[in-house]
């Protein structure tokens, strides 16, 4: 496809070890719209987060390709920023939220009324103006994912790639911080990869869903999600086709569970 940004190929990763090799990954395909928004889902275990690495460029695979821009990934890209479940090890408690979100613009050589503006509108844009000044530590955790969410934001990546980055967070934060990144990915075209364990808010982000078996791992389904672009958390969630599509992610994730599904 001529807008494909990102393209996973036959990709698979054995991890060896002294005592025999395990097949975390046994070959997982698929492609990523620039623009779009997919969730990835699965059973725990299934291989998430081996994924991820290996799509960053942190983890080798074993065989198979990811390229990012027409470009294979054989390191980290420079045009791909990640934002972890864990946000507190990401930040630096010494840094002010403008330092942690200034930090890896540091190495482009910005001029410095750039570098402000361009860190200004990221914080804007999380709504984190008022607290640039603060430290992490004088934040809840909600707010500090947001202080990692804007460093990507400023890093202006051509993919953001999110790991889980709410398991950590309560209910009413998490719908705040699901509806920030609706607003990341419509008001600036943002290209995401968002892996969950939420079904519904699998359902809830993303314009498509991709259900993976379990280990070693395949792409079990790439469900299109044929809601809205335009969504909130009390009408959206309410809707008949909502219920529907979480059910049929539900029930794929059981198949995979139970190692039922038959690969097509």
């Amino acid at each position: 496809m001529a807008d494909t940004l990102l393209r996973v190929e036959h990709l698979r990763k054995v991890y060896e070890s002294s005592t025999g090799s395990v097949e975390a990954i046994g070959d997982i395909d698929f492609e990523m719209r620039r623009g779009e928004l997919i969730c990835i889902v699965g059973p725990s275990g299934c291989g998430k987060t081996t994924l991820l690495k290996c799509i960053s460029g942190l983890l080798k695979p074993t065989s198979g390709s990811v390229t990012l821009d027409g470009k294979a990934v054989t390191g980290p890209p420079p045009n791909m920023a990640l934002v972890f479940q864990e946000y507190g090890r990401s930040l630096y408690p010494w840094l002010t939220v403008r330092g942690n979100v200034e930090l890896p613009l540091r190495h482009k050589k910005l001029p410095k009324a750039e570098m402000r503006r361009i860190v200004d509108d990221a914080l804007v844009a999380v709504g984190l103006d008022h607290a640039d000044t603060k430290y992490p530590w004088q934040l809840s955790g909600g707010m500090q994912q947001r202080v990692a969410i804007a460093r990507a934001v400023a890093y202006q990546p051509e993919v953001l790639i999110m790991d889980e980055p709410f398991a950590a967070v309560d209910a009413q934060t998490r719908a705040d911080l699901e509806d920030l990144v609706r607003k990341l990915h419509l008001e600036r075209g943002m290209s995401i990869l968002f892996v969950t364990h939420d079904i519904d808010e699998s359902v809830y982000l993303g314009e498509r869903v991709v259900v993976l078996s379990k280990s070693p791992t395949w792409v079990q389904e790439d469900l299109v999600i044929d809601l809205s672009s335009e969504r909130d958390q009390i009408t959206t969630r309410a809707l008949p086709r909502f219920t529907e599509l979480r059910t049929h992610v539900y029930e794929q994730i059981q198949r995979a569970k139970l190692g039922d599904a038959v690969r097509r």
